[in-house]
This record gives structure tokens, C-alpha cells and sequence, in this order.
């Protein structure tokens, strides 16, 4: 473990993203990121390489820095925090890759990390591929075995039994050692689950946003979003399989969604676009800008 630079006593938010078996098309990672980006988070620990990967499985990369020296860039997990002025908290944001050996003792590591740094609860995303249309918004399924975090963030136990990944791993150790998890997986159509799927991680920084209480600038986001859409559709025009197999999946989602058109939904609609209003005018921009 390399500490770089401690913490500044403020607690915390942990959002922990893997790529790998817990992240289809990137989705996750690319939220992670994404929020590293928006809040200047300042990278201060890195868990170790050589105790938790197998390079032959999960490869290091040669790359060019920005004096044009090829350096490696070897499998890790790397904490990044980030100062939020106007919250009581700060993030702590966890990317890395998910590990090839001793799953319990990096859990216990990253917790270790955690609890020094203030982390009062997690936030774990996740991605999955799904039977979902991509025509309609990516569902988010958001999960907690802690009740009082299920009470307020009107999220449900999970019900998944099966194979898991070191999300499902953390998850369960961190819920024993008493630190309050909840999960957000996107479900990415499993036809085009390829890296990037921007409208899976733009489903997952939406979701983000809500459950933090953040106000994000996801303008370019959704412009990505769209672009990716209108790719896939263009697919779908060009392969009738597909094409047929895509107004099925579009019947049975929206006659599953049909109840979701309620006033409570469209109430929280409302009050995203007025809080994005006033964050606008307060850069100084119009609502026509």
C-alpha cells in the first residue's frame, strides 16, 4: 500500500468501480473516472500490483508520458479523493482492476484504507449485461442489506444468488464489518455490451447524482449518449434479427415500466432540471447558453 497524501479529517463517501467481470462495457470504470474528473480528485494511495494481479491474466500496458518516455502501467487499484465545498462530506473514489489472487485480504485492505480515511459508507457500481433494449433509459437496480440505508434511499435487498465478483465480495465483508454499502449496477444490452457504453454510464452517473446529491455537468455525456444510440440503431436498420429482436425487448420493458409514469417520477424529473437551472445561473450562464 504507497500512501501518497493523507486525508483532511472531513468523512467520507467511498465509490468503488472494477473493471473486469463487474463492469460490461466499462460502464462503472467510466463513471468513476468521470467523477475524478468533475471534482479534481487527487490521487493518495495505491494498492499494491504484485500481491493481487496475474499479469498474464490482467496485462500491464506500455504507454508515452508526457515527456514522450514509454513507461509500463501496471494492473492496480488506485484511491483518488475529492473535496466537496458544499457538502458535509468528501468522496473517496476507488478505480482499479478487479484481482486475480486473495480476494478476503485486498477487501480487508481497501477497508483498512477506508476507516483511516474517515469513509462512513460505500457506494459500489457495478455493470451487467442484460435483456434490455437500448432504445429505452438504462435501468439501475440499487440494492442494500443495511436497513436503515434501504429506508432512505428506497432501495431494495438484493436477490442475487450465483457466481459473484470482488464487488459482491466487498460488499458482503463490508457489510460485516459494519460500515453501510449500497450497490448501483446498469444493466448494459447484452447485443452491444462492448466497451465504451456511454448510455450505461451516463444511466449510472444520473443515478450518481441523485444518491449523492451531487449536480453534475453530464452535458457531453449525453451527447456521447445519443451518438452511441443512433450507432446502435443504424445496427439494428441493418440486421433484421436484430432489428425484430429489439421491438421485443422494447415490448416487454415498457409494458414492465408502464407503472413508473407516476407523479412521484416525474416530480423528481422536475426537480433535477430546476436544480441544473439554478446551478446555471449561478456560473453566470442563461438558460438559453
Amino acid at each position: 500500500m504507497d500512501t501518497i497524501e493523507g486525508g483532511n479529517g472531513r468523512p467520507c463517501v467511498m465509490v468503488v468501480a472494477f473493471e473486469g467481470w463487474n463492469d460490461a462495457g466499462g460502464a462503472a470504470s467510466d463513471a468513476a473516472r468521470l467523477l475524478a474528473t468533475e471534482f479534481d480528485a487527487q490521487r493518495f494511495a495505491t494498492i499494491g500490483e504484485d500481491d493481487y494481479y496475474d499479469y498474464q491474466f490482467s496485462r500491464p500496458s506500455v504507454r508515452r508520458n508526457a515527456a514522450g518516455q514509454r513507461i509500463v502501467h501496471w494492473p492496480a487499484t488506485r484511491l483518488y479523493r475529492a473535496a466537496l465545498k458544499d457538502h458535509d462530506f468528501d468522496l473517496i473514489l476507488v478505480r482499479g482492476v478487479e484481482p486475480t489472487y486473495r480476494w478476503k485480504a485486498f477487501c480487508a485492505e481497501l477497508l483498512t484504507l477506508a476507516e483511516a480515511n474517515g469513509v462512513k459508507a460505500l457506494v459500489l457500481t457495478g455493470a451487467l449485461l442484460a435483456d434490455t433494449p437500448h432504445t429505452r433509459p438504462i435501468p439501475v437496480t440499487r440494492t442494500s442489506e443495511h436497513d436503515e440505508l434501504r429506508a432512505i434511499l428506497k432501495a431494495e435487498p438484493s436477490s442475487y444468488e450465483g457466481p459473484t465478483g470482488i464487488v459482491g465480495v466487498l460488499a458482503a465483508l463490508a457489510a460485516a464489518a459494519g460500515v453501510p454499502t449500497v450497490s448501483a449496477w446498469a444493466a448494459v444490452p447484452h447485443y452491444v455490451g462492448q466497451s465504451p457504453s456511454p448510455k450505461a454510464t451516463y444511466a449510472l452517473m444520473r443515478h450518481l447524482e441523485d444518491l449523492l446529491h451531487l449536480s453534475l455537468d453530464l452535458h457531453a455525456l449525453s451527447e456521447d449518449a445519443d451518438a452511441w444510440e443512433r450507432g446502435v440503431d443504424e445496427l439494428a436498420a441493418d440486421d433484421e434479427e436484430i432489428g425484430e429482436y429489439v421491438k421485443q425487448l422494447e415490448e416487454a420493458q415498457d409494458a414492465a415500466d408502464l407503472p413508473e409514469a407516476s407523479g412521484e417520477s416525474i416530480a423528481r424529473e422536475f426537480e433535477r432540471y430546476l436544480k441544473r437551472r439554478d446551478q446555471g445561473r449561478g456560473d453566470g450562464r442563461t438558460d438559453g447558453a
